[in-house]
Formats: structure tokens, C-alpha cells, sequence
């Protein structure tokens, strides 16, 4: 009788171990001053972060992840319209009585809803900073004069979380604006073609934002090898590969 009590609180220990590792999401805990800050990794550009109860997603897209079996959420922050970061009917899925969407004017013309912040414009909800900077291509054209993502419309944020700046960059490349990045703890950068960044480029990037954690994302089909090579003499700065479902 021992045995099969011991052997049954194993189960339901794995059980629910499995169930807080996001139903085989990659998850990190980042420690900060105001508690664990932890990053869920479902796919593409779509990411959670849960930090003092209060989960936040980036970009959800329902082919990305399971949303209903997900928390509901707080705060919803899209960096642009594109329908691969602005999926409305999982949006309606996680959305709450108290859900707050920051979008972009492009993304909010779509969605019918949310506060719209353009680059440069710092808020505050939920008792988290939030800071709308800018997220554009400057080589990367669908034909000559059309960037994928032209400048002033897309955003990338900068999250507050205690003492922790974290920076989602969106749709990118390495954009000039990226120099007045100050203290930058974790950075998500983009890194596939032909609509964000090559290796090279992410390099750069982190090079001049200068984040102790480095997490490239929206990878698509890019090596991700090439560009720990690239950085493996850059010590201040650690990469992290994580899978995108």
C-alpha cells in the first residue's frame, strides 16, 4: 500500500511539474528586485512574461501556442499589424475584464481597440513601464522604396520589471535609434530573411544595445549557431537559445 501511495505522488508531483513548465513551453526566471520575472517561449514572435501575478504577452498568435490553456491576460502588447504578430481571435481568447492592449495606430485600425503608442512615448500599466521605440528596415525592401516595415509605424517595447529592462525589438533590423537603448538587461532580438535580420546584423545590434542576456527570436529557419559564433568574444554578453515551437 506504501509503494502504490509513494508511486501515485510521484505521478501527480510530474503531473503538475509539467503543468507549471507551460505544457512543454521553454520557460527562463529572470531574478529581479520586485521578484522572479519568468519568459515563456511559444513561437515565432510570440512571448508571456508573468511577473508579481500578472502575465503579459507579446504578439500572440494562435498558431503558436494553446491559449486556452494559458492565463488570461493583463496586458497585451503588439509591435505591429502583420497578421503573424496580430492574431484577433486570440486576442479575444485571452482577454479579460481588466486586459489592457498597447498597440501600434496601424495594429489598433485592425483590432478596433487598445492605446496606441508611437515611438518615443513611455506609459505606465499595471505598475510596469513601458516604452514604445522604434522597429523598421532599412535594407530589407519587398521592392525598391518599400521596406518591409517602414519606419514610424511598428514599435518595439522596453519593459520595466523591478530593476530589469527588458527589450522586445519587433520586426527590425539594426536601426541607429537602437543607440540610445540605455541599460539594457534582456534583449529579444528578430533574426530571419528576408524580413528582420541576418546573423550579422543581430550581432551588431547586440553590440550596441549591450544586453546581459541576449535571446534572438522570430528565427524562423536561421542558424542560430552563426550568431553565438559571432558573439562568443562578446563575454558582457550572454546568449541564450531557446526553442520556438
Amino acid at each position: 500500500m506504501e509503494k502504490f501511495l509513494w508511486f501515485f505522488l510521484i505521478l501527480t508531483a510530474a503531473g503538475g511539474m509539467a503543468s507549471a513548465a507551460g505544457a512543454g513551453y521553454e520557460q527562463d526566471v529572470i531574478p529581479t528586485s520586485a521578484g522572479d520575472l519568468k519568459a515563456t517561449f511559444f513561437g515565432h514572435a510570440s512571448l508571456m512574461f508573468e511577473f508579481n501575478k500578472l502575465a503579459v504577452y507579446v504578439d500572440p498568435v494562435g498558431n503558436t501556442a494553446d491559449y486556452s490553456k494559458l492565463p488570461k491576460a493583463d496586458l497585451i502588447l503588439l509591435t505591429h499589424e502583420h497578421g503573424d504578430h496580430l492574431d484577433p481571435k486570440t486576442i479575444d481568447l485571452l482577454k479579460g475584464s481588466a486586459t489592457e492592449i498597447i498597440l501600434t495606430a496601424k495594429a489598433a485600425d485592425k483590432l478596433k481597440s487598445g492605446t496606441v503608442m508611437a515611438n518615443g512615448q513611455v506609459l505606465t500599466r499595471k505598475g510596469i513601464k513601458i516604452e514604445a521605440v522604434p522597429a523598421y528596415n532599412i535594407v530589407n525592401m519587398r521592392s525598391p522604396g518599400m521596406p518591409f516595415h517602414p519606419k514610424g509605424e511598428g514599435n518595439g517595447y522596453v519593459l520595466t520589471f523591478g530593476d530589469k529592462r527588458v527589450y522586445v525589438a519587433g520586426d527590425t533590423e539594426n536601426i541607429p535609434e537602437m543607440k540610445n537603448l540605455k541599460a539594457i538587461d534582456v534583449a529579444f532580438l528578430p533574426m530571419n530573411l528576408p524580413y528582420t535580420m541576418t546573423p550579422e546584423m543581430t550581432a551588431d545590434a547586440a553590440r550596441t544595445v549591450k544586453p546581459k542576456i541576449l535571446y534572438p527570436y522570430h528565427y524562423g529557419e536561421t542558424d542560430t549557431s552563426k550568431l553565438v559564433n559571432l558573439l562568443k568574444d562578446a563575454r558582457d554578453i550572454e546568449v541564450r537559445i531557446r526553442r520556438l515551437n
